[in-house]
């Protein structure tokens, strides 16, 4: 039996491997694709060995390695009944020969990160996952970390661990115990700014500069603008946070900022941010100052 996992989302492929493993009785034989010889292909293939009948051979990135990946295809055919094989590999060339020949006979699971749309799916799975470890978590729970933390599962995971040391779960504890991830600093940010409090806007900005870079915090920015435009723009009958793919959460509170600034007074600040953006492009000034003068000019 030949399995290639593959895709940008390392965490259900880990997953997915863990599973595999788990589900095998005996030791798994892991070899780096990146370093493989041709010559030890034939040991890695074909039979069992001393010690074991059946084998689980796990190689990773062995796209990496052209002079092997090409060969691999002649020796599918070769490999014994007795051997599971297991490639790992996030980025096979799917346009090479090797690729569509081992995707005639392999089991192939993609496994691609979640985005804008899928917060429902996340939240889905962080209340499965508690339940999983035994963790009390209710709906509403569950949508505060994933709005706090984001879509990235390592993080979502590693969040459920830590809160398992707590005594109860709540709003308050979650803030206390897991860190906001950029997003949501860039978002209660722009909030201030919608706010008009320029002194802890600045303040923000001096607590950001050391962790952040200012040009993905600035893109970041840039896409609440846009978002704020989108659900200031919207029309009977439009519904933006499915259109635009805006988390429903993050719409419902944008939506107070677009009544108060309505269609007209979105236009001018994606105008603004648009000249900082020009300005950050051309170098006419230090990023951190574009930035918050764009954030100011609100």
């Amino acid at each position: 039996m030949i399995t290639l996992l593959t895709g940008d989302n390392s965490f259900e492929m880990n997953e997915a491997l863990k599973t595999l493993i788990a589900t095998f009785d005996g030791r798994a034989e892991r070899i780096d694709g990146s370093m493989l010889e041709l010559k030890n292909l034939p040991d890695l293939l074909m039979g069992g060995t001393l010690f074991a009948d059946k084998r689980l051979v796990i190689i990773k990135d062995l796209s990496s390695n052209a002079s092997v990946w090409e060969k691999l295809p002649e020796w599918l055919p070769r490999i014994s009944d007795d051997i599971q094989l297991v490639l790992v590999d996030a980025k096979p060339d799917k346009r090479k020969t090797a690729y569509k020949e081992i995707k005639k006979v392999a089991d192939i699971k993609d496994f691609t990160p979640w985005g804008d749309r899928d917060y429902p799916a996340a939240e889905a799975w962080v209340s499965k996952r508690a339940s999983t470890i035994d963790l009390k978590l209710d709906k509403k729970l569950a949508r505060h970390i994933v709005d706090r933390i984001g879509l990235d599962q390592w993080q979502l995971a590693d969040a459920l661990d830590k809160l398992l040391s707590v005594e109860e779960v709540s709003a308050e504890v979650i803030n206390e115990v897991i860190d906001a991830n950029p997003v949501e600093n860039v978002f209660q940010l722009f909030e201030t700014a919608l706010e008009g409090h320029a002194t802890k806007v600045h303040a923000m900005l001096r607590t950001l500069e050391l962790t952040e870079d200012p040009y993905k915090l600035f893109a970041l920015l840039s896409s609440q603008v846009f978002q704020l435009a989108g659900v200031a723009s919207a029309t009977a009958g439009d519904n933006p946070s499915k259109d635009l793919a805006i988390h429903p959460f993050v719409a419902s509170k944008l939506s107070r900022h677009a009544k108060k600034y309505g269609r007209n007074g979105a236009v001018k600040l994606v105008r603004g941010f648009a000249k900082a953006d020009a300005d950050m492009k051309l170098s006419r000034g230090d990023p951190w100052l574009l930035i918050e003068r764009a954030l100011l000019s609100i």
